[in-house]
Formats: structure tokens, sequence, C-alpha cells
């Protein structure tokens, strides 16, 4: 697998970053804090997402910003990818949104972060973790593996390698074995169950107690029958019986219901003969009222302008009255719209007098404040030319300070020549940190060798001291320790020397900056009496305008109150119009309700009579019903001597005791009946019960078979289980053994690489990858024992000995991630880089496609087949990318070296 590009916009320091990555050692190199590592943790940002940082999603994108977003292409096993991740901040929330897709046609596509992430992590066979365990060592994490305890060493190797997944069958497996445990003891236990319940079963002898119940049964239904046979007969007797008295019994009640009847309608010709003189009574007195009204209409003629109080003369007149009354209505309409009309011209002609009374006041205020802005800004001119003359003469003060300074530097040119000196000074701080570093690994190293030689042995390995290489060069290593002391004191006195020109320069780009400031101020002050003169003169001529506007306006509000007066005048006229006219259809209004009150008398005359003649032919109707009933009645008294001649007493009397004696024997006959029914019932429950027991009996033999056959699978699978969970155990540690070998192979590899001139002869690794490493005289040593430098070059070798057994894979080669550092000399003095510089070399001879380093050490600078150089904006505070060719620059190579 290799990356391609990577493309950035406002992530971290990074406002907008395009960077293209090739095959090789590509080395990016700047000054700290410029953002070279925020490259590297883009790109694990875009394989992995939130997984890869140690903040949170806020954290990544450019302060200020509201979104980034993370572009990364990459190749691997010949397919090319394409993952975009873009973050969005919004109401104190992060909306995460991601993709990726291949680019060569082959149709791969995810969406989702999860999903993403997943795709990643099964197509590397790593995860987040193991990545970073394995191919991206960190920045200082450099120690991460050799400071594990051998069991976390131990659990980061088997994930890398896929012997997690076995752990996890084998897991699996056990729980597998632990489930038909428990499954086959659950049915033990009810097998045993099914052996006690047969038993007690085949105890209870069932055939021999259903042959007994089912004999007694057919004797109980025998008697049912015999008993059932004698009640019919008894109830053919009652039913006779019932038929006679039922007979007689109808004419009884046929008797009494004819009496009934001429009962009712005795009662009804009696009620009708009483409704007709309610009647007769009701038209007397109908005929009364209606004289009554016709008093009353010739009492209202005359209110209503009415001379006979006919249908004719009531319309006619009521047409009269309503032309009156829309004639009156227009007219009061008219009047007080008009008279509404002139109060509101009177209101509305006083408030504009009003008004321009009051405008007039104000505009003599505005007259006053004009005079008032006059004078003030008459001041204010004053004032500015004052501090215009004060200006200049500071002006000419700071000239004076360039003509006096030691630096040969004007005003335009102050700030260029300060910003070249500080640039000068970084370059030297810089240089002065690189002699620190150097001048105090050269003095740990004259240190060590002069406590060797103090000891006359080596204290690590036993050697005589003319025999360690520790001991060996130290005259070499105190002249170098001179020397970069002298060079460190000239390089101090360089930036004091530059510390003192800033200072000054920063004085003269002070003055530089207030000359700026005073020429611009100056400026604004002229523009400003400019102004203020202007104004002053326009506000003078203000006053007058604003005087003689007052004065117009007090000589129209007097004319305004004038014609107010007159509508007024008007309005009241107006008004005593409308009173004479809303009196004159107050009347139209009594004439109207005079006309209506006759209309009224005059219907309830016409529904009186209406009410007479309705009653008139009750009556007569009532009469003749009462005709038709006594016919009815006539009928009805012969029907009823007949059956008082039909009914026999002695006949009803004999079918009473025949139907007595009948219901007693049924009586008797129906509680025999019941109990043997109730017996024959018992036996029926008892004989189901018992070929139950004989269901029950073989369907617990048929599942006794069924459950010993399901037992005896069961502990078949439990085999089974036992033996796969003991197979996945065993493969792993076969499996974890020959990883341990080829990992120790591959470390004395890369080891005899870094180390072969030095004191140690190899490194062994056990089952629990344990780590020791060996001198060349045997004495064994723990890596804690080593240098830090040493320490160091040892874990960058460890992890490339992982990442050399990662990339043959288990079952062959398999790709595998870009190799990358981040800063891997922080602990390295020069003898160790060189070391490590041979390591990278090595790691591209095995095979590495790419090797992506993150340092500013020239020697990994001259191994880079790519250069990529970050810088910041000290203003801005981003970061751009800049990549360029190694041998272009200059650079020899590691080959040529």
């Amino acid at each position: 697998m290799k990356f391609d590009r990577v493309r950035l916009t406002n992530f971290k320091p990074y406002g907008d970053a395009d960077l293209r990555l090739t095959e090789g050692v590509t080395v990016i190199h700047g000054l700290n804090g410029s953002g070279k590592s925020s490259l590297l943790e883009a790109c694990f940002f875009a394989l992995y997402g939130s997984k890869a940082l140690d903040g949170t999603l806020e954290d990544v994108i450019t302060n200020g910003e509201a979104e980034t977003e993370v572009e990364l292409w990459f190749t691997h096993a010949g397919t090319s990818y394409r993952v975009e991740r873009r973050l969005k901040s919004y109401d104190g929330r992060i909306d995460h949104k991601c993709t990726l897709e291949s680019t060569d046609g082959s149709d791969v596509t995810r969406d989702g972060a999860r999903a993403v992430r997943e795709f990643v992590s099964e197509l590397l066979r790593m995860d987040a973790e193991a990545f970073v365990n394995c191919a991206y060592v960190r920045q200082g994490e450099v120690n991460k593996l050799i400071n594990a305890t051998p069991r976390e060493r131990q659990d980061t190797i088997d994930d890398l390698l896929q012997l997690g997944k076995l752990e996890e069958y084998r897991e699996r497996a056990g729980d597998a074995r632990l489930g038909v445990e428990d499954v086959l003891e659950n049915r033990r236990g009810r097998l045993d169950q099914l052996d006690e319940q047969i038993a007690a079963k085949e105890d209870r002898d069932l055939h021999e107690r259903l042959n007994e119940l089912e004999s007694e049964l057919g004797e109980v239904t025998e008697e049912i029958d015999r008993y059932e046979t004698q009640r019919e007969q008894a109830k053919e007797t009652r039913e006779a019986a019932a038929e006679t008295l039922s007979a007689h019994a109808e004419k009884r009640e046929e008797l009494e219901a004819v009496e009934a009847a001429i009962e009712e309608i005795e009662a009804a010709i009696r009620s009708a003969e009483r409704e007709r003189d309610d009647h007769r009574d009701a038209i007397r007195e109908t005929r009364e009222r209606i004289a009554e009204i016709e008093s009353a209409i010739d009492e209202r003629l005359d209110d209503a302008g009415l001379d006979a109080a006919t249908d004719e003369a009531v319309a006619e007149r009521r047409s009269e009255l309503d032309d009156r009354e829309a004639a009156v209505r227009e007219e009061l309409d008219d009047e007080r719209v008009n008279a509404e009309a002139l109060r509101n011209q009177a209101t509305n002609l006083a408030g504009k007098a009003d008004d321009r009374t009051e405008r007039a006041g104000e505009i003599e205020a505005e007259a006053e404040e004009a005079a008032t802005a006059a004078e003030a800004a008459a001041e204010e001119v004053a004032e500015r030319e004052s501090s215009i003359q004060e200006l200049r003469e500071e002006a000419e003060s700071l000239r004076e300070r360039f003509e006096a300074a030691d630096a040969d530097v004007d005003r335009d040119g102050v700030a260029d020549e300060r910003d070249a000196l500080r640039e000068r000074r970084g370059e030297v701080r810089e240089r002065i940190a690189e002699l620190s570093t150097e001048l105090k690994n050269a003095r740990e190293r004259v240190e060590e060798a002069e406590e060797l030689l103090a000891a006359g042995k080596c204290p690590e390995c036993g050697q005589p001291v003319e025999d360690s290489p520790h001991a060996s060069g130290i005259d070499e290593d105190r002249e170098r320790v001179a020397e970069l002391e002298s060079e460190l004191n000239e390089t101090r006195e360089r930036e004091a020397s530059l510390d003192d020109g800033i200072d000054e320069l920063d004085d003269l780009a002070a003055a530089a900056d207030r000359l700026d400031e005073i020429d611009e101020t100056v400026e604004m002050l002229e523009e400003r009496v400019a102004e203020k003169r202007a104004e002053a003169e326009r506000e003078r001529d203000a006053e007058a305008e604003k005087r003689e506007r007052a004065e117009a306006l007090r000589e129209e509000a007097e004319e305004t109150r004038e014609v107010a007066a007159e509508k007024r005048g008007q309005a009241e006229t107006a008004a005593e119009r409308v009173t004479e006219l809303e009196a004159e259809l107050a009347a139209v209004d009594d004439a109207r309700e005079a006309v209506t009150a006759v209309e009224e008398r005059q219907s309830a005359i016409a529904d009186a009579e209406d009410e007479i003649e309705r009653r008139r032919e009750k009556r007569e109707s009532l009469a003749e019903v009462n005709d038709e009933r006594r016919d009815r009645l006539a009928d009805k008294r012969d029907r009823r001597d007949e059956l008082a001649e039909a009914v026999d007493e002695e006949a009803v009397e004999d079918a009473k005791g025949r139907k007595s004696d009948a219901e007693e024997y049924l009586e008797k006959v129906a509680e025999e009946l019941d109990r043997l029914e109730e017996r024959r019932t018992e036996l029926q429950n008892a004989i189901g019960g018992v070929k139950a027991d004989l269901a029950e009996l073989a369907e617990r033999r048929e599942e006794r078979e069924a459950l010993g056959e399901r037992v005896d699978a069961l502990e078949t699978l439990h085999d089974e289980t036992s033996e796969l969970e003991s197979m996945y155990a065993d493969l792993r540690a076969e499996l974890r053994q020959r990883n341990v070998t080829e990992l120790e192979r591959t470390l004395n590899e890369t080891f005899e690489l870094v180390y072969g001139n030095d004191a140690y002869s190899h490194i062994e690794l056990d089952g629990e990858y344990v780590l020791t490493v060996y001198q060349k005289d045997g004495e064994p040593l723990d890596p804690e024992q080593l240098s830090g430098g040493e320490r160091a070059l040892f874990n960058l070798s460890l992890r490339c000995a992982i990442y050399r057994l990662l990339s043959e894979g288990i079952e062959g080669a398999a790709p595998t991630p870009p190799l990358i550092l981040d800063e891997p000399t922080v602990f390295l003095d020069s003898g160790h880089v060189s070391r490590l510089v041979r390591l990278v070399e090595e790691m591209r001879g095995f095979g590495v496609r790419q090797i992506i380093i993150v340092s500013h050490d020239d020697e990994l600078v001259g191994a880079a087949d790519e250069l990529v150089t970050v810088e910041k904006d000290p203003r801005s505070n981003r970061s751009t990318v800049r990549r360029e060719d190694a041998a272009e620059l200059g650079v020899a190579s590691l080959a040529d070296d």
C-alpha cells in the first residue's frame, strides 16, 4: 500500500494544502511548530476517523473556522481509492460526513464514518491501534513497545499477525462446549424424570381398571333407558289433561274478554258525549271573543289613519307610511352626514391652527439651536488648528531621531531591515539549539568514557577499557567538545549583537509608525477644519431661514381659526334640522304600529271563526262514532250469554287430578334420572382419565426413546467441541512459536545491520515475547540497560522487524501501509542517526515501497528521494507545504556517502 495524495482544508494549522506523495523515502522537514506532524495525522485521520485522534473532532478544525475537509488518495493491492472526511461545527455539535470510493472502475463505495473505518480495518487487516503499533511511529512513542509489559507486547503482536482471531475462535468453541454441557445436563435430568413417570403408571394396571368401568357404564345406561320410557308415558298423560284444561280456560278467558269489551264500549260512549258538550261550550266562548276584537279594531282606526278596517285600506295606508318613511330617512341621513362633516372640518381646522402655532415654536427653537451649533463649530475650528500645530512640532522631533540613529536606514526601510535582522536571529537561535544538543551528546560521551577509564574495566560488558567501544576516541570527543563550546559562544555573541540592533530598529520602527500616524491625523484634522467652517456658515443661514418660516406659520394659524368658527356655526344649523326629521320619523312609526295592531286583530277574528267551524265538525263526527259503538255493544252482550252456558266445571276438576298425578311422577323420575346421569358422567370421566393415562404412558415411552437418542448426540457433540477448543489453543501456540521464530530472525537481521560492529552479538525472543540483548562475551542485558540513544534505536529496529514480518504475512506476502516515522531522532546523537539512515535504506531493500519521515536532521534529509518543506506564516499562523527534489537541492544520497 502507498499514499498517493493528501489534500487539506482548514485542518489544524493548514488553511489549504495539497501534497502528492511518491514511492521511496519522503522526508518532511521544517521548523518546530510549523505543522509537519499534522500532515501525518491528517493521513491517519482520513483512514480511521475519530479513532486516530488523541483529542476530540473539534480539535482538528482550524481556529476561527467552522468546518474542515481531508481527502486521501491511496493504492492498495493494485486498487486505487479515495477517502474524504468533512467536519462541520454548529450549535455545539460536530457533523461528521465520510465517503470512500475506488477510482479505477472497481465500483467500491462506502458511506458513513463507521462503514469507512471498518472497510479500511478489513482492507489493511489492522485497526487504528494496530496501525500505530506497526507502521506509524508517532512523535514521542518510539519507546512504546520496549516499555510495554511482555503481556502487552504479546497481545499487540498477536493482533497484528491475526492470532487474536484464533483466540476468539477458541473462546467461541469454549462457549459452545459450556452451552452443550448445560443442555446435556438438562436432558439427562429429564430422562431420569421420564423413567420415574413411566414406572409409576405401569404399577396402576390401567387396562383391568378400564374393563371394570366400561361394564358398570353399560348397566347404568340400561337403567336410564327404562326410566326415560316411563317418563314419556307420564308426559303424554299430563299433556292430554292440559289440553282439556286449556280448552275450558280459553272459553273462560273469552267470556272475561267479552265482558271487559262491553264495559270499554259503554265508557267510550259516555266519554264521547262529554267531549261533544265541551265543543258546544267552546263555540259559544269563541263567538264572544270575536265581538271583543271587533270593538278594539274600531278604537285603533283613527290612530292608524284608516276610515274602515278593510284589507285594501290597510295595504294602501301601509304603502303611504313606507314612502314617507323612506323620504324622511333619506333627508335625515343627508343632514346627519352634513352636520358631522361640518363638525369634523371645524375640529380639523382648529387642530391645524394649533399645529402651526406649535410648529412655529419648534422652528424658533431650531433657529436657536442652529445659532448655538454655529458658535460650537467656530470654537472647534480653533481647537483643531492648535492640535495641527502641536503634531507638526512632534513630527519634526521624530525626523531628527532618524538623522541621529546609528543604523543607516530611512523611515520607509526600517521595517524591512528589522524583519531581516529578526530572520537572521531566528537562524542563529536555531543553530544555538543544534549546537547545545550536539554539545550535550558529546559531553555525555566524554563523561561515559572518563568513567570507564577511571574504572579500568567496562561495568556493562566486563571488557578491559582498551577494548571497550565506549572508551575509544575520547581525545577526539574532547576536541569536539571544545570546538562546539567555542562555536556556541561565538554564536551567542552574534545573537546578542543582533538583539541590540533589533532593539534600536524597534525604536525607529515605532517612530516611523508614529510619523505615519501623525501624517494621517494632520490630514484628517485639516479636512475636519474645512468641514467645520462650512458647517458654521450653514448653521447661520439655517437660523435666518427658520425665523422667517416661524413668523409665516403664526399668520397661517390665525386665518385657519377664523374658518373653523364659520364651520362650527353651519354644523349647529344642520343639527337642528336633524332633530326635526327624527320627530317626524317617530310619528310615522306610531302610525305604522296602529296599522299593524288592526291587521293582527283582523287575523285573530279569522282564526276564531276557523276554530268554531272545526269544533262544529268534531261534534258531528263524535255523534256518528257513538251510533256505531251502540251497535257493537248489542252484539257483545249476545256473545256473553252464549259463553256463560258452555262452561263444564266437572270436566275441569277431573283433568286437574290427572295432570297433578302425572306431574308428581315426573318429578320423582327426574330425580332418579339425574342421579343415574351423574353416575354415568362419573364413569365416562373415569374411563376418559384411564384412556388419557394410557395415551400419556405411550407418549412418555416415545419421548423417553427420542430423549435417549438426543442425550447420546449431545455427548458426542460435547466431545467434538472440547477437541475443537483444544485444537484452536494448540494452533495458536504453534503459530505464535512460528511467529516468535520469524520475528527473532528478522529482528536479528535488522539488529546485525544496526549493531554489527558494536559490543552486542544478538537478541533472543522467548515464547512470551520477552526480549534479551546479548553482548559479544555472552552476557545478557535487559533492553532497559541500554543508553537512551541505543534504546531508541533498538525500538526502531524492533518496529521495523515487526513491519517486515507483517509484510511477509502468515501465508505469504501481504500488502502493508507506508512505514511512517515521526521525529525518530529525538533521542539520537549523530552516530545513532547514521545507523538509523542505514536502517531506512535496509527497509527499502526489503521491499518497503514507501517510507515517510518527519525530521530536520541533515543526514535523514540527505537520504530522501523526495523532500517536503513545511513553513508557517507568522502573521496568519497558517502552514503551507512545498515538494522538492532532494537531488536538485544538492543533497547527496546515502549511497554516495
